[in-house]
């Protein structure tokens, strides 16, 4: 079976609200500018951070997932095979090769896709949105442990059998974020809306700021430039696009299933970058 070529643009955290073989997925384009969602993937936190690079070019063994009805969803013919990496897309001229894959399809209007994510036909789970304006880049404090009643049920299913042994547990080696962000924005139809971001960059972002604080206070100081980051420069300077995702459980159970599992941020030429948004 010839290998599939993935051009990876989302990288999750790990969460328990889905199943556990779920918890660390990789997504991206196909050639064609089609979404591929994989899962699951074999973790180590070093092969997770240095091999899965965004925008890296990279083949695969895949098949569908039958355990999944989302279209998008692939997963691993053999998960102990390594990826391999034929190419990376720069930011040259503001993006362009990036863009010329990921702007293929893009939703402006959050009631269609999530009534396409409903329709049968379609069970969209991952899309590319571009929101209207940006009000706001919302921190709210939330619980500092990973829910340990949630963590044995997903522990039961690793012991059943039912999915693969990790070189790692997620869980045991990634602390969890202490605070939810989310972007308060408004659609095509002038609805306003706020969606958490749940993605592997913007954690990254906040323990990497984070350890370099000191002193009383540091969490806020990290707060304050994470969002200064995602508020500032991503929503004021570059031409802001969302990449939209859901888990399987959220998206059979809930009537709007997306959350933000990644950004798509591309510069703008000088001349074009308007006044403030906000």
């Amino acid at each position: 079976m010839p290998l599939t070529k993935v051009l990876i643009t989302i990288k999750s955290y790990p969460t328990t609200s889905s199943h556990y073989d779920e918890q660390l997925s990789i997504a991206g384009f196909r050639e064609d500018g089609t979404f591929i969602r994989i899962y699951p993937i074999p973790f180590s936190k070093k092969t997770y951070e240095e091999q899965y690079q965004l925008y890296d070019w990279v083949e695969l063994d895949v098949e569908r997932n039958t355990r999944d009805f989302r279209l998008e969803s692939f997963r691993p013919v053999t998960v102990d095979e390594p990826v391999k990496k034929i190419g990376h897309l720069g930011t040259e001229d503001h993006w362009s090769e990036r863009k010329a894959i990921v702007l293929k399809t893009v939703y402006r209007d959050l009631s269609t896709l999530a009534m396409e994510a409903k329709h049968e036909a379609f069970f969209t789970s991952l899309a590319v949105f571009k929101p209207l304006r940006i009000l706001d880049f919302v921190i709210e404090e939330t619980e500092r442990e990973w829910d340990a009643t949630r963590l044995e049920k997903l522990q039961e299913e690793k012991n059943s059998g039912r999915v693969f042994e990790q070189p790692e547990d997620p869980f045991a080696v990634m602390e969890k974020l202490p605070y939810k962000f989310s972007f308060r924005f408004t659609d095509k139809r002038n609805e306003e809306i706020t969606l958490p971001v749940e993605d592997w960059q913007l954690a990254s972002l906040y323990w990497k700021i984070l350890k370099k604080q000191h002193g009383s206070g540091k969490e806020l100081k990290a707060l304050k430039e994470v969002k200064k980051k995602y508020l500032q420069e991503y929503a004021r300077s570059t031409d802001l696009h969302f990449f939209l995702g859901t888990t399987q459980n959220i998206h059979a159970s809930t009537k709007q299933p997306f959350t933000i599992v990644g950004l798509f941020q591309p510069t703008v030429a000088p001349t074009v970058i308007q006044g403030s948004l906000f």
